[in-house]
């Protein structure tokens, strides 16, 4: 009795130290805020890969034998500045997250996220282009973001000076149709209206006439059925 006692505990730790090796490992996860800054990146980012590995391509057969390589690296670069682009415009907008941004805010920050592009970009061409790298790309972001802000404010007063009838597809100067108001379709009623009438009144006049023919022939024919001597 003594001797099972004594190895209940061993046989109880030994079940534990299974149990604890069976259970499913957590791997570590990354924070939901880092991977809504990653994922996108990496999505811009192989946007202007691919456009950088075509434009190299391109380049390659023009000025080289190696167009692979060149397609290769370009694609690559571009890879990295489209995604550092992205990812630092993004860890910046959400400085201003519990504030409503402002559209001078964006170029900022779009001028920030040019700048750190630009760096990455020249330190991969190496030191000397390092500073022009980061002042072109810094011009480049803000002057595309001045351009954006231009163009938004434009389509937001159209939106708001126009209904929102006039802003569909059928009033496009292609469309065989359009859209029309309450006061175009009143307008398009009356027109149809007083054509009708005219057209009426135009038959009315035609069965007067008729019928006073007719009764001028009835009577020409009493005359010649009953002539009448002086």
């Amino acid at each position: 009795m003594r001797k099972v006692v004594l190895d209940i505990p061993a046989e109880k730790k030994a079940i534990e130290e299974s149990i604890q090796s069976q259970a499913p490992k957590r791997e570590p996860r990354l924070p939901a805020g880092v991977l809504h800054i990653i994922l996108p990146a990496l999505q811009v980012g192989a946007y202007t890969g691919a456009a950088g590995a075509f434009v190299g391509a391109f380049a390659g057969v023009v000025r080289s034998n190696t167009p692979k390589l060149f397609a290769l690296a370009s694609g690559l670069q571009w890879f990295t500045l489209g995604t550092t682009f992205w990812a630092s415009r993004r860890t910046f907008m959400r400085a201003w997250e519990d504030n409503k941004i402002t559209k001078w805010n964006k170029v900022v920050v779009s001028f920030a996220a040019g700048a750190a592009s630009g760096l990455v970009g020249g330190a991969l061409r190496g030191r000397k282009n390092i500073i022009p790298g980061t002042i072109m790309f810094a011009l480049f972001g803000a002057t595309g973001q001045v351009i954006y802000n231009m163009a938004d404010d434009r389509n937001s007063v159209s939106k708001t000076a126009l209904p929102a009838k006039e802003h569909s597809w059928l009033n496009s100067r292609w469309s065989p149709m359009k859209v029309l108001t309450d006061k175009e379709y009143e307008d398009m009623l009356r027109e149809k209206l007083l054509g009708v009438n005219a057209e009426i009144a135009l038959l009315d006049e035609s069965i007067d006439a008729l019928r006073a023919q007719e009764t001028e022939l009835a009577e020409r024919s009493d005359k010649e059925a009953n002539p009448t001597t002086k």
